[in-house]
């Protein structure tokens, strides 16, 4: 009798100890941020040069502008990093579709930052508007929110990446009250895992492109009422490997497809409890 208890006893920790092995090796395959948050460093305003300013503004235009997840050479939008945009911008100033104020082409670049519809490229215009309204986010605005400084940075950039006179002066000083964070300190604060769904979309831009959290972008699928159409397992799936089902009108590759690499276990979770939890009677509710 004793004998047959120890025996279920064995057997007993033998599944309990398999068991815990399983969790822990299904937590290792999720994508994990490892090691210390960066320090946030101040940008020395006073000691930029017009060098490090184009540079920052490179920066900002692959980084945290999220700008080439559109203008690159799939055709989503112009391929900005392969024109002369000084030379394109005097062709769109004197376009009879322009409609903004601009007189120069740093003026038009601060324009089409700030109020991209002024001028749509044709044939990239949003769905149904016949070109006449811009899918490109406000910049400047939820949740780019670039500073008057980031984007002198990215028309310093865009000037002088093909050879051209740059106009914009470099930035005097930090405002005597410091509401906008430098680049540094911004990209530093985003390094930070997100403690809520709300922040996770921020810190991947994702209502940069999708209807989602008060955002009207139809870069990407409507996600305002996705958890009526996937399981929480399909909306996983879909964050991490972005091209293997692609929703019916949209191309492949238009998602980055790093997510697996760059978000923690905790924030994957956040984002898809918080997707899943999104129905179209709970939208209505909500709006």
């Amino acid at each position: 009798m004793k004998r047959q208890r120890g025996s279920v006893l064995v057997k007993v920790l033998l599944f309990s100890f398999s068991l815990t092995l399983l969790f822990t090796l299904v937590a290792n395959l999720l994508p994990q941020v490892k090691g210390e948050a960066p320090e946030e460093k101040e940008v020395d305003l006073g000691a930029l040069t017009m060098d490090s300013f184009v540079a920052l503004g490179e920066s900002i235009f692959k980084g945290k502008g999220t700008c080439t997840l559109c203008h690159n050479n799939m055709g989503r939008a112009p391929d900005i990093l392969n024109m002369d945009m000084v030379a394109t911008a005097q062709q769109r100033l004197a376009d009879a579709r322009y409609h903004g104020k601009a007189s120069n082409d740093a003026e038009y670049f601060h324009e089409s930052m700030v109020d991209p519809s002024l001028y749509v490229v044709k044939g990239f215009g949003q769905k149904g508007s016949n070109d006449t309204v811009s899918p490109m986010p406000i910049v400047n605005k939820a949740p780019i929110q670039l500073s008057d400084i980031e984007m002198d940075a990215i028309i310093a950039f865009l000037q002088g990446k093909d050879g051209n006179d740059i106009t914009v002066e470099l930035p005097k000083g930090l405002p005597e009250k410091a509401e906008s964070e430098t680049a540094a300190a911004t990209e530093a604060k985003l390094a930070q895992p997100a403690k809520t769904a709300e922040q996770a979309l921020a810190k991947y831009t994702c209502t940069a492109c999708h209807k989602i959290a008060g955002s009207e972008a139809s870069l990407g699928p409507d996600l305002s009422g996705v958890g009526d159409r996937l399981s929480a397992e399909q909306i996983r799936n879909s964050i991490l490997d972005p091209n293997a089902v692609i929703a019916e009108g949209f191309d492949a590759g238009l998602m980055p497809s790093d997510f697996a690499t760059r978000m923690t276990v905790s924030e994957l979770t956040l984002l898809v409890d918080y997707l899943s939890a999104r129905k179209s009677a709970a939208e209505q509710e909500e709006q």
